[in-house]
């Protein structure tokens, strides 16, 4: 007995209607919601002037100035003398003038750098 052979489907067709409909879902599933982009306002309390301490005085300057402007000065500072650790940059080396702000530690981490930076701010 010959086998039966399987009859080919034929591709169904898509009617125009149905294509347009399916388009137009697709519009609208793509629109999203445009948020008018709001610039935020800074922080007061970062924006506060603080008088550096002495010893940081001798890096940043000595006139009060908001916390921000001193970490980019003081990171000035350190990008300019080479006090960014090659292997890991997140440590910094200390030299004579960070040390004294660093509690005579010869090398400490960017985060703590922060947290013993705000004791020499008043």
């Amino acid at each position: 007995m010959p086998a039966k052979k399987k009859a080919a489907k034929k591709p169904v067709k898509k009617t125009a209607k149905k294509t347009a409909k399916k388009k137009a879902v697709k519009k609208v599933a793509k629109k999203k919601v445009i948020k008018k982009k709001v610039k935020r306002a800074p922080n007061p309390a970062f924006m506060k002037p603080m008088t550096p301490s002495a010893d940081l005085g001798e890096i940043v300057g000595n006139k009060p100035m908001p916390r921000t402007q001193i970490t980019k000065k003081l990171w000035d500072y350190i990008k300019k003398n080479g006090l960014q650790d090659k292997a890991q940059k997140t440590m910094i080396n200390a030299d004579e003038k960070l040390r004294k702000v660093f509690g005579g530690k010869s090398q400490v981490s960017m985060f703590e750098m922060t947290k013993l930076v705000s004791k020499h701010l008043s």
